[in-house]
This record gives C-alpha cells, structure tokens and sequence, in this order.
C-alpha cells in the first residue's frame, strides 16, 4: 500500500542508494577520465572491498578495522592492477580495454566464489548504529542513516584532493589534456598509478560499507557495475559533481519506482539515461570528452 510514510521511507531508500552509487562512480569516472580506460572490473572492486572487510571483521571483531582493511585491500589490487596490466592498454582500442577489464572482473569473482564459495556472507553494523531511529515522522533504520553521512564524509575527502591539492589538480589537467601534462614533465604514469588506486579504493570502501546493508555473494558486484555506468553517463563522464548529482538521481529514481512496480525500476532508469543523452549528449554535468 502507498502511503506517505512509505514514500518518504522510500526518499530515505533512494537517499542511501544514490549517495552509495554516487561513491562507486566517482572512483570509476575518475579513472575513466584522467585515464581513458573504461574499467569494468569496477563492481568486482566493490565485490571484494566487501569481502576483504568480512575477513577482517571476522578476525578482529572491528567494523572500522574493516572498513580500512578493505579499503585498503582493494587500493593495493588496483595499484598493482594498473602497473601490471592496464598501463600495457592506456594507447590500446577502448575494445581492448573493455575485454581486459571485463576478464579481470571475471577471474576477481570466480577467485572468490573458490576461496568463499557462493554462500552469502553477513557484516554486522556496528553496535551504535544497530536498531532504528525516530526522526519524529518516521522510524528508519540506524545504519542507512549513518551510511549517507559516511558516504557524504567520503565524497567530502575526494573533493578536497581533487580541488585542494597538486595532486588533483594534475588529475583534472589530465581530464581535459593529457598529452600537456605529459610535456610538462610531470611523470603521468605514476599519477595514473595513484588515480586508479584512488579510484579502487572507493569501490573498495562501498563494498564493505553496503555489507550490512546487502548480504555479500561473488556477484554482488554484477548489478551494481550497470547501475554505476548509467549514472557516469546521467551525470557526464569524468565529471566528478556529476557523478554525485546521477548518484543521487538514480538512487531516486530506483528507489521511487521499486515502491510502485519493483520490476521497471531497470526500465525507469535506462529512460533517464536515454532522455539525458537525448538532450544532454555529455550528461547533465560533463563536457565534451576526449576523442
């Protein structure tokens, strides 16, 4: 039945989904833009930031502890994912970028359905943000609260180093020309190695950020990776306000669709993206991008 209670619950839903979604694309429009590699390996990244935490918690009963091991966790993959592989592809065909990230992501997820098996794995909340809490017209859930603020003190970290340190500012050089920050002497490879670790690591800590709030399984990372991409695309492609604002739309747009017919929540979202692109080819935030 819909009700106002439901829906405004259902705002607070969209509200926690969208800030969650918001942080995993700005790690992936990041790397996209600074690098020009579309990494589909990015909701494996999300998968395993999850289950680095589990571990974690499992050994040292610390839901901060494993926030940092599986943030951290899944930095040092990406830094040795980019110097491995990836920098091999930075001047290859987007298609060939697509197919080794895509393998990556697979060989990530089949790593851990082996080692976990493909039983769903729980992480507590913390005990303080357990239970629900009254905001005077409606009872919500402690920890999708606490989630936003997280979420918000994240995407407040990335925002200061992209916009307040040398090292963002080259990042956002990079964005709009690589081929002048290269000529400056900077050295571009080892920012590229910091870009997608920074960029890893916020999928990382989402991944164990959304445990409590989703049960963690190997392909947990599958259907967030395509709500990712569409939100990139509403907000514009290495913008990183944009991917905040699609974030939030799509959260929305998930949440508000799922109270009315859970089945179009997919169709409603694809519609904005489709209406964005109608007319807005860049997205809502971005630019034109690089060629």
């Amino acid at each position: 039945m819909i009700n106002w209670p439901n829906f405004i619950s259902q705002l607070f839903n969209g509200l926690a989904l969208g800030a969650l979604l918001a942080l995993i694309s700005s790690g992936l429009t990041i790397i996209y833009g600074t690098l020009g590699v579309l990494n589909l390996a990015h909701g494996a990244m999300f998968m395993i930031g999850g289950y680095a935490g589990y571990v974690a918690y499992s050994y040292t009963g610390s839901f901060i502890l494993a926030v940092i091991a599986g943030s951290l966790f899944v930095m040092l993959l990406g830094v040795a994912m980019e110097r491995i592989i990836i920098r091999h592809f930075y001047h290859r065909p987007h298609e060939d970028q697509l197919l080794v990230t895509f393998g990556l992501g697979i060989c990530f997820v089949e790593i851990v359905r082996l080692i976990f098996t493909s039983q769903s794995q729980v992480v507590p909340p913390p005990a303080l943000l357990q239970g629900i809490t009254s905001l005077g017209f409606l009872f919500y859930p402690t920890y999708r609260l606490a989630v936003v603020g997280i979420v918000a003190v994240a995407l407040g970290g990335l925002f200061l180093i992209l916009y307040r340190t040398r090292l963002g500012m080259i990042v956002r050089a990079g964005i709009e020309d690589s081929v002048m920050v290269d000529s400056l002497g900077i050295n571009v490879y080892r920012v590229f190695m910091i870009v997608f670790g920074i960029g890893a690591m916020a999928a990382g800590f989402a991944g164990i950020i959304n445990a409590p709030v989703v049960s963690l399984t190997p392909g947990v990372g599958d259907d967030i990776l395509v709500e990712t991409f569409v939100v990139v695309v509403i907000g514009g492609v290495g913008s990183f306000p944009g991917a905040i604002l699609g974030g939030l739309i799509a959260g929305e747009i998930i949440s508000i669709t799922s109270m009315f017919n859970p089945g179009y929540a997919y169709v409603m979202l694809f519609a904005a993206m489709t209406l964005v692109l109608v007319l807005r080819p860049h997205g809502l935030l971005g630019t034109q991008g690089r060629e």
